[in-house]
């Protein structure tokens, strides 16, 4: 029976979807050594690319890791140098501010003692000028109440002692009068 079972298939056509039996042998010789030459040779390979590869990423990850956080110190520490440079700021504008108004003041009172020294050169050279108006005035008084005592007594009083004593005799009575006045 087997044998007619072979035979009848011998005689039959063979089908073009199945391959013959060879051709099924040689195929799975060539399948299993290339299965072996790429389990030895190209899967090991490919094994250590990968892991290569995996490690890199890994290293970038890490790098990227790192490189973030100095990032971030260096953030840190930016942000610390802003707030110090911002307090230093604002203690120098204080200390400006302070050393203004000191100056201010300072200048203030150095006005007003060249304002007190002025005032006081002017009340000097005031009082000066008036002493020297009354020795000029009284010179010149003294010389009109001469002439006018002349005039009124009909002697001449060209004597300089006794016309001095005159003069003063009369200046005296003229602020005598004036303090009288200014008393009531």
């Amino acid at each position: 029976m087997l044998r007619a079972f072979f035979d009848v298939r011998a005689e039959e056509p063979p089908n073009p979807l199945i391959p013959a039996d060879y051709d099924i042998i040689y195929s799975s010789i060539i399948f299993v050594a290339l299965l072996i030459v790429v389990a030895i040779f190209v899967v090991p390979r490919m094994n250590r690319a990968l892991d290569a590869r995996a490690e890199a990423i890994e290293g970038g990850l890490k790098k990227a890791e790192e490189a973030q956080a100095a990032a971030s110190a260096a953030r840190d520490e930016y942000t610390a140098q802003l707030a110090e440079a911002r307090a230093e700021a604002a203690r120098i504008r204080e200390q400006a501010r302070t050393d203004g108004q000191a100056i201010l003041a300072e200048l203030k009172e150095q006005a007003q003692a060249e304002a007190a020294r002025i005032v006081a050169n002017a009340q000097t050279q005031i009082e000066a000028e008036r002493s020297a108006a009354l020795v000029s005035l009284r010179s010149e008084v003294g010389s009109l109440a001469l002439d006018l005592a002349s005039g009124v007594i009909g002697e001449s009083l060209s004597d300089d002692k006794k016309a001095a004593a005159v003069v003063d005799r009369f200046l005296a009575d003229l602020e005598a009068d004036e303090k009288a006045k200014a008393g009531k």
